[in-house]
């Protein structure tokens, strides 16, 4: 959540969602961990010819307020890009995507900033799900393979 972290992460993941050829209306996945990558990339959109709103998927409906799954700036019908910060076993994002769908929207793809290379990509690919990952595990050497 630094401001260079934040700017550079705004910067990639709209690149990502550029080069992978989605063109959400909104970026959101499941709170906590992709809010910040959202935000990220809900900024770097501000001021470009395409603007990409961000959202927020709650673990689970409050049972006060409006009980509403999704928070911030999304509609039914909105197409949309799922983000995580990592993926693991692909758990947060398909619980986001699910959120997103049966509220009415459309999932384009997930984005993820780190692919942990634990099997997460392979079962959201096997389910369908476009998957792009700015960099993997292997590649920022967490792993010795």
């Amino acid at each position: 959540m630094s401001a260079a972290g934040m700017v550079l992460i705004g910067r990639l993941g709209l690149g990502a969602i550029r080069t992978a050829g989605w063109r959400p209306a909104g970026v959101g996945g499941l709170t906590m961990g992709a809010d910040p990558v959202a935000f990220a990339i809900a900024a770097a959109s501000f001021g470009t010819e395409w603007r990409v709103d961000a959202f927020s998927v709650r673990k689970e409906s409050k049972d006060h307020g409006t009980g509403r799954m999704i928070e911030g700036n999304f509609e039914p019908g909105m197409a949309v890009v799922v983000v995580e910060d990592v993926i693991t076993s692909g758990g947060s994002a398909r619980k986001a995507a699910a959120a997103v769908e049966a509220a009415g929207g459309t999932v384009l793809g997930i984005l993820a900033v780190v692919d942990r290379e634990e099997g997460g990509r392979a079962t959201l690919e096997h389910e369908g799900r476009a998957v792009v990952a700015l960099t993997t595990a292997t590649e920022l050497g967490l792993f010795n393979r």
